[in-house]
């Protein structure tokens, strides 16, 4: 019976041993994360805005003369250059008209002529009282009237040789035309309907037209007075086009006009931008989103993207504290800057340490080993999600 009484007692003592309090219990390390020290710079600033496309200059295409249209010269709808046939109407009335005043001034010249001579025979005779005052004062009256009416004459003949011109109806502008309100054989000008035939949209440049509301000018004007924000010299602001599908148009406006009023219906003020449009890709009347750039927020907090967080209050970023804790932020997001990085308005300051990296299995008060983002592990190998906001 001793050998198995001394079996049990080592036994118990060993057992005893390994759970006698002073020895230390093993404590995992904090987790290593990626860190963003926040450092306000300048940023570009930039609003958008929906806006639609309107010609530079859209001519309406009337008929100045009446007559029958012989002719629509133009495909309904295509680009037509300046100077371009569009319209002809019946010539031969107007050049019969022509005709007629091209007569009408050779008749009066010849008039002109006659009472000219006569008028040099009679004041030397008139001046040797060969023949009486009244004489030279006939003689003088038959040419001012003569000479007038060559003057009329010459009018009227501009004016023939005008509706025979008009009578060819020719693009004013280079631009895409419209369909043809009158078809070939009615008769045009007679009134102002009927005068109407088409229009001429210039496509390059093209307007960009849009509103900024009150809120948005009010806005944008106390960021300028806290010095939030550095509008560009002399407001030259460049505008980018969004167009259908988020594709980016190639080539940037400047904004060239600006409605000094609000509008009573709206409360906004409309903005106008001159865009190229070599490529004739926009047309009047597309909705596109314009990108206003050329401010500058001179001390903007801006942290990666990665680093936010969506919870059941809005948005929030985790932040390693002073005690190398895990800490949740709520924030006031802005626009982005740049394709990975947004401003934040409110909830960070220079020197706070935003967590990008190692968000795996995260709690709020939990110890971190703050690193340097780029030796962190990526957010690509840590597992689990990030804790939501409280």
């Amino acid at each position: 019976m001793v050998p198995v009484l001394r079996s049990f007692t080592l036994v118990s003592l060993v057992l005893m041993a390994a759970c006698s309090p002073d020895k230390p219990a093993v404590t995992a390390p904090p987790p290593e994360v990626g860190v963003v020290t926040v450092a306000p710079r300048p940023v570009p600033y930039s609003a958008s805005f929906v806006a639609q496309t309107e010609s530079s200059r859209q001519v309406e295409i009337l008929a100045r003369v009446a007559g029958f249209l012989d002719r629509i010269a133009y495909a309904e709808g295509d680009f037509v250059k300046e100077g371009q046939l569009l319209f002809q109407i019946d010539p031969k009335p107007f050049k019969a008209q022509l005709d007629a005043a091209q007569g009408s001034l050779a008749a009066q010249k010849a008039r002109l002529s006659t009472a000219e001579a006569t008028l040099k025979r009679v004041r030397p005779l008139a001046e040797q009282n060969a023949l009486s005052q009244a004489d030279l004062d006939r003689a003088v009256g038959d040419f001012e009237m003569a000479e007038a009416a060559v003057h009329t004459a010459i009018a009227k003949l501009r004016e023939a040789e005008l509706n025979l011109d008009y009578a060819t109806i020719r693009s004013p502008v280079s631009g895409s035309a419209g369909r043809a309100l009158q078809r070939e054989g009615a008769y045009v000008g007679g009134s102002a309907e009927t005068a109407k035939l088409t229009y001429v949209a210039a496509l390059d440049p093209i307007w960009v037209t849009f509103s900024i509301s009150q809120n948005q000018s009010a806005t944008l004007a106390e960021m300028v007075e806290k010095k939030l924000l550095t509008p560009p010299e002399r407001n030259s602001y460049e505008v980018e086009l969004v167009l259908p599908g988020d594709k980016i148009y190639p080539y940037r406006g400047r904004i060239n006009f600006a409605d000094p009023s609000f509008s009573q219906e709206t409360g906004a003020f409309m903005v106008r931008a001159s865009v190229p449009n070599p490529k004739k890709e926009l047309r009047p009347g597309m909705f596109v989103t314009v990108n206003m750039h050329g401010a500058i927020r001179p001390d903007a907090v801006v942290v990666p993207q990665l680093a936010l967080q969506q919870g059941a209050k809005g948005h929030f970023v985790l932040v390693a504290n002073a005690e190398d804790k895990v800490e949740i932020r709520p924030v006031v997001v802005g626009s982005y800057a740049g394709d990975k990085e947004i401003v934040v308005e409110q909830g960070l300051h220079a020197g706070d340490r935003v967590i990008v990296d190692g968000f795996a299995r995260l709690t709020p008060n939990a110890p971190v080993k703050p690193v340097p983002a780029a030796a962190a592990p990526t957010t690509a190998q840590a597992a689990g999600q990030a804790p939501a906001a409280k």
